[in-house]
């Protein structure tokens, strides 16, 4: 949305021709389109903000991250290797396995896949409760410079009026993740209470095979346990990591213009900044022109 085209648009309202749904899609797709070059530029440039303070908190998290992602990917890659190895192992015994011992190990690959994913939702509520958390103890600590030190007025009563009702829908939020939380912790149980079962199971069979089976379904099992972890570990580390990406993308593009620090940050990409800049207009004209401004 450029302004010739919001003044065609307003000159087309004039006569009575209105597009609000049109104009709130549009803003609606732009945003995403913000969202993502926000992550984009913040992941290209996060190296370059060190000097910016508004970003130090980011920046800093960036570092413990990465080196800690560059670890969890080393094991991840030992651990493959290490499974590769006792699969193949397995497979070699397997021409002499029963087929419910082959069930079992079906099984027991099934529940780990299973609850490797429930685990990676339960990194994804933790993550998203942490955020809410933060932006409910920001927004107290502004209840209380509102409170004690501005003198009562007609605008300041609505702002405290306003921070009150997102703290109550912040604290709402926090509990139903909460409960989230409870509920996934509650099948990650309820699967690693099969997964034991079938352990048990195992255990039984391997009185029989112990010489011949045994360590290559221990290195599985414990490798397959070990990764599921780590994917776990890693997937919640690249959700955090995606989150401070766009905190400094969407810092930087605002204040490129402003901000030395900032353009020298973003020199080498301020076509995308420009970008960017000119969907945050385009958006702030389609609300406008819907209405919603």
């Amino acid at each position: 949305m450029t302004s010739t085209r919001y003044f065609i648009a307003r000159i087309g309202q004039a006569f009575g021709y209105f597009r609000k749904a049109e104009r709130m899609g549009n803003a609606a797709s732009e945003m995403h389109l913000l969202r993502e070059a926000e992550v984009q530029l913040g992941a290209m440039i996060w190296e370059n903000v060190e000097g910016i303070e508004p970003l130090s908190i980011e920046y800093w998290n960036l570092r413990k991250l990465v080196k800690e992602r560059t670890i969890i990917r080393d094991n991840l890659a030992a651990c493959r290797e290490k499974l590769d190895l006792a699969h193949e192992e397995r497979a070699h015994l397997l021409n002499n396995t029963p087929d419910s011992y082959q069930a079992l190990v079906d099984e027991r690959t099934a529940l780990l896949t299973e609850v490797s994913q429930i685990s990676i939702q339960r990194d994804q509520i933790v993550a998203a409760a942490r955020e809410v958390r933060r932006a409910y103890v920001g927004l107290k600590m502004k209840l209380e410079v509102l409170t004690k030190e501005f003198s009562p007025s007609p605008a300041n009563t609505e702002e405290i009026h306003k921070v009150k009702t997102r703290l109550l829908d912040l604290r709402h939020r926090f509990n139903e993740l909460k409960q989230e939380r409870i509920v996934v912790g509650t099948a990650i149980e309820e699967i690693d209470g099969k997964i034991d079962l079938v352990d048990a199971k195992f255990d039984d069979h391997k009185q029989d095979r112990r010489v011949h089976a045994s360590n290559a379904f221990l290195e599985i099992g414990d490798g397959n346990r070990e990764y599921a972890q780590l994917r776990a570990e890693s997937a919640a580390m690249d959700i955090r990591m995606r989150q401070l990406f766009a905190e400094i993308g969407r810092y930087v593009s605002r204040h490129a213009q402003q901000d030395p620090a900032c353009a020298s940050a973003t020199a080498a990409y301020r076509g995308l900044v420009d970008v960017m800049r000119a969907l945050r207009r385009s958006i702030a004209l389609n609300h406008r022109l819907a209405g919603t401004a």
